[in-house]
């Protein structure tokens, strides 16, 4: 897979590990919302190993 592939991908699933995060917000189960923001968690984490961390790119010289 190419980096623009993986980049994209680790992209679109920070973006799933947010839609995640927030349906825990919104869920009264206690145990739901755990389990939400595990599996949340765990996306964060893939997409750390499979496209970078997602954190913008700074440039040192400014």
């Amino acid at each position: 897979m190419s980096a623009a592939g993986k980049s994209g991908r680790a992209q679109q699933m920070r973006a799933q590990a947010q839609d995640l995060e927030q349906a825990a917000e919104r869920a009264t189960d206690p145990q739901e919302r755990q389990r939400l923001k595990d599996k949340a968690r765990r996306l964060k984490e893939q997409s750390e190993h499979a496209g970078g961390t997602g954190k913008p790119d700074i440039d040192p010289t400014m």
